[in-house]
């Protein structure tokens, strides 16, 4: 039955709890994952069970092979990388070390303990080693920004230039910029106003002018555009009158003291804030990527989380639309991010992503102690409420407020209101716009130990290898520049032939001696209109020259993409007193260079091809320089809604043959007297959940069908005969239904999918090349 309800895309949460007794029903509370997409907020005291509720959400959407971005202000999200599918007291030994130091136990026994009591725990709760196993083999990476105990992160990139997704958007690019320039500022603790603020208005201008010209921007630029703007005005007052360069000086030196800080040099280190990296590896698979923030002073846990949203949001923009949840961004303990009142810089970008997030499949999770900690707009695009204990009766009527008129047809106010002051640990309402009715259940036992808060030791401890695998791949990008061969001999002249356009780079070493190589500057066009592709490459070629060459060998030739123009800013005047390498005879007589432009001119064309994927179920084809890794990740989520619109189907069919079966039980059920419910009748407990949750109902009304039959009494055979003929069909009905369920998991599986390479060839009159030279470059 798990396999069951995970081909369904149900989140398996924890098990219903009975109103009356407060003890746990067979029950299995299960959720679609695709109502995250409406998003959730957890609430509930200290000690309430909120972080395991949000671990296991997580682990439900790791193994559903959705991606998790996580924000862990406290430290306890990190236990989500504490997982052994073989419960080995050797692997717990390091995570209970210090709690069996505290009860003056051995280590290794209490590791013992602990790993038998997780192992029976997880099996009580209708799990197993091999779900473990498979949340286990999900890559999960704690990210410390500003620190080099986890992975550290690189907030330089933050600055770039945003999408054009969002700069056309008006008022997306506006709320872009305000973020930016507020988080900015709170760095270096200033609480601006951003229509009388004198540094918010000066930075938006700088940053929006710098963005709007293609250009990024990195904290060391600001500083010295804070102090020589390029501009001369602001609106219509001239800039020294607006903003004296005298006050700019100052307010640049407080960014300065920043970045000269010895402890900043952490937060220019490490892995770029690429959010697509964050979420999927090389081969499209789900990542689940913890930034943990606890060792931040405010300043910078308000600036690093609203850099963060705001290129989520950038990101999010760059998706195409799909009803499937794509992924979750989680943070745990809101407080002070997202108030009421105040307007602090992550609460545009996290109204932006409640707003909006819905249509490109991205599911928001909050978690707060407190519901006086949300802003009330925030509130309202809540979907689904998880609820547990609380404290205050303030907090206990704003929930019940935020319930609704009508709390549902199992609760009353009252009810709730008494059950929220005295709920157990690990207990909580489920409100949902996607249930009929209010439920209150118990989390599951999670896959990961909850070992609570994690120190900076053990964060790095857990990221070793991590670490090393990334300062390895590191290593290699950086590429050994081999010190050029000089030549026996210079002269004072070159022999090139008059025609050939020449220029030279600057002498950077004073030695006079100039190398020659061929630069070239290239446009390649690829186009297909049957496959809708019409792209534009642009290089920038420079082959190092030698004597003895007899050939361009451009196989051979450095090569710099995207860059218009080789040649812009280089020099064609030849410098004084110079000294030449000699040129090899092929370049030096060829006329105009005609011979080394068709050269490169034929290896253009057949060397350079545009690489692309595609697959025919479904019929798509990759985008322009798209990863295979990204490319899945797009097919995957197209297979995602097929598959939900054939789930619809399947439901629809089966919930018909399941209303027949269930009115027949009630009509048979009519002739027996009502008894208790024993424990033989465990399908219609757990087996009808599964159908219901397919059918997207409450399990309420099958539960009572199901109690009648259990609570009849007296000797009527032939109406207990047909009462077991229909359980027995409703058997049948489910093993059908998980036969096709099997059928649809398969027939949609990214697995299954057989993606192809798929090139395109530059036709030749395609092939550009816009100038070639020689160019000469110091030694």
């Amino acid at each position: 039955m798990v396999e069951t309800y995970e081909k369904l895309g149900l989140f398996y949460l924890g098990q219903d709890i009975d109103k009356t007794t407060q003890e746990a029903t067979e029950a299995l509370t299960l959720l679609k994952n695709k109502n995250f997409t409406t998003h959730a907020t957890i609430i509930g005291m200290t000690g309430s069970g909120k972080t395991g509720l949000g671990v296991g959400i997580i682990e439900e959407a790791a193994i559903d092979n959705i991606p998790s971005i996580v924000i862990d202000p406290k430290g306890d999200m990190g236990n989500l990388c504490l997982t052994d599918p073989e419960f080995s007291p050797s692997s717990f030994a390091p995570w209970v070390a210090d709690e069996a130091k505290n009860k003056e136990q051995d280590v290794n026994e209490y590791a013992k303990k602990i790993s038998t009591m997780w192992k029976e725990g997880i099996e009580s709760h209708h799990q197993n080693s091999q779900r473990v196993a498979k949340f286990s083999a999900v890559k999960k990476t704690i990210y410390t920004p500003g620190s080099s105990s986890g992975i550290s992160i690189n907030v330089l990139s933050s600055l770039e230039t945003p999408p054009s997704e969002v700069l056309d958007d008006t008022d997306a690019f506006s709320s872009y910029i305000n973020s930016t320039v507020s988080s900015l500022l709170s760095l270096i603790g200033i609480e601006a106003d951003p229509v009388e603020s004198k540094e918010y208005i000066l930075l938006a201008q700088l940053i929006s002018n710098s963005w709007m010209d293609g250009n990024d921007l990195s904290l060391e630029d600001l500083v010295g555009r804070i102090i020589s703007p390029p501009f001369k005005k602001i609106g219509v007052l001239p800039l020294d009158a607006f903003y004296p360069q005298s006050e700019r000086f100052k307010f640049a030196t407080k960014f300065n003291s920043v970045i000269a800080s010895p402890t900043f040099k952490s937060w220019l280190e490490g892995e770029t804030l690429d959010i697509q990296k964050l979420l999927y590896d090389e081969g499209g698979k789900a990542k689940v990527a913890i930034f943990s923030i606890s060792h931040l002073s405010d300043e910078e846990r308000m600036f690093f989380v609203t850099l963060l949203l705001n290129k989520f949001v950038a990101w999010m923009r760059r998706q195409s639309g799909t009803s499937a949840l794509k992924t979750l961004l989680y943070m745990d303990e809101i407080y002070g991010f997202f108030p009421p009142t105040k307007n602090p810089p992550s609460k545009e970008p996290m109204l932006i992503l409640l707003k909006q997030a819905r249509a490109y499949g991205v599911g928001v999770v909050l978690s707060t102690q407190n519901p006086v900690d949300l802003d009330y707009k925030g509130l309202s695009n809540m979907g689904t409420w998880f609820i547990g204990r609380l404290q205050t009766t303030q907090d206990i009527d704003r929930v019940i407020d935020g319930l609704g008129g009508k709390v549902g047809s199992s609760f009353n106010k009252d009810e709730i209101r008494a059950l929220l002051a005295n709920l157990k640990k690990r207990t909580f309402f489920l409100k949902s716009a996607h249930l009929d009715d209010i439920r209150l259940f118990s989390t599951r036992w999670v896959l990961s130990y909850l070992k609570g808060p994690l120190k900076r030791d053990e964060i790095s401890t857990l990221m070793h290898d991590q670490k090393a695998l990334s300062e390895k791949k590191q290593e290699q990008k950086v590429e050994s520049i081999s010190a050029p061969i000089i030549p026996e001999g210079f002269d004072s002249y070159t022999t090139l032939d008059s025609s050939i356009p020449q220029y030279y780079m600057p002498d950077l070493t004073g030695s006079k001696q100039y190398i020659p190589s061929l630069m070239a500057d290239c446009t390649l066009n690829f186009f297909n209109q049957s496959k809708g592709i019409d792209e534009e490459e642009n290089y920038c070629l420079t082959l190092e020259l030698s004597e003895s060459d007899s050939s361009a060998d451009w196989d051979h030739a450095m090569s710099e993409e995207g860059v218009e123009n080789c040649f812009a800013k280089l020099p064609s005047k030849a410098p004084e007193d110079a000294h030449y390498a000699v040129v090899p005879d092929f370049v030096a007589k060829d006329k105009q260079l005609r011979k080394a432009t068709k050269s490169l001119s034929d290896w253009l064309y057949y060397e350079h091809v545009l690489e692309l994927y595609q697959c025919d179920s479904p019929k798509l084809l990759s985008k322009p320089y798209e990863s295979l890794g990204d490319f899945k990740v797009r097919v995957a989520d197209i297979l995602n809604d097929e598959k939900e619109k054939a789930i619809e189907v399947l439901q629809e069919r089966y919930a018909k043959k399941e209303k027949v079966l269930t009115d027949r039980l009630d009509r048979y059920s009519l002739s027996l007297e009502k008894e208790e419910s024993d424990t033989t009748s465990s399908f219609l407990n757990v087996g009808i959940t599964v159908l219901g949750a397919l059918f997207g109902k409450s399990k309420a009304s099958i539960g009572r069908a199901g109690s009648r039959v259990l609570k009849e009494r007296g000797d009527v055979g032939r109406a207990k005969e047909k009462v077991a003929k229909v359980e027995e069909d409703l058997r049948d009905l489910e093993e059908e239904l998980e036969d096709k369920i099997d059928d649809l998991a398969e027939e949609y599986s990214i697995d299954e999918v057989d993606i192809e390479d798929y090139s395109i060839k530059p036709r030749k009159t395609d092939v550009q090349i816009n100038e070639i030279a020689v160019v000469w470059k110091s030694i």
